[in-house]
């Protein structure tokens, strides 16, 4: 999984944590629970704040 690949990311933290609501994340709590994913396989400087924004977004719209 790379940055790009939002929607699987998301679909991977609502597996994780599915009693956590998204809506309530931190940025700083979302980019270290993504790179921590085992499928992740993405620089980690590459996260930006519009990425995380995105995954956020996704996870939110999934978990709905």
């Amino acid at each position: 999984m790379k940055w790009t690949d939002i929607n699987n990311i998301a679909i991977a933290l609502m597996d994780l944590y599915p009693d956590i609501n998204p809506q309530y994340v931190r940025f700083t709590d979302l980019y270290q629970w993504v790179i921590k994913l085992n499928e992740f396989d993405d620089e980690p400087k590459r996260s930006s704040e519009k990425i995380l924004e995105a995954i956020q977004l996704a996870w939110i719209k999934d978990a709905d």
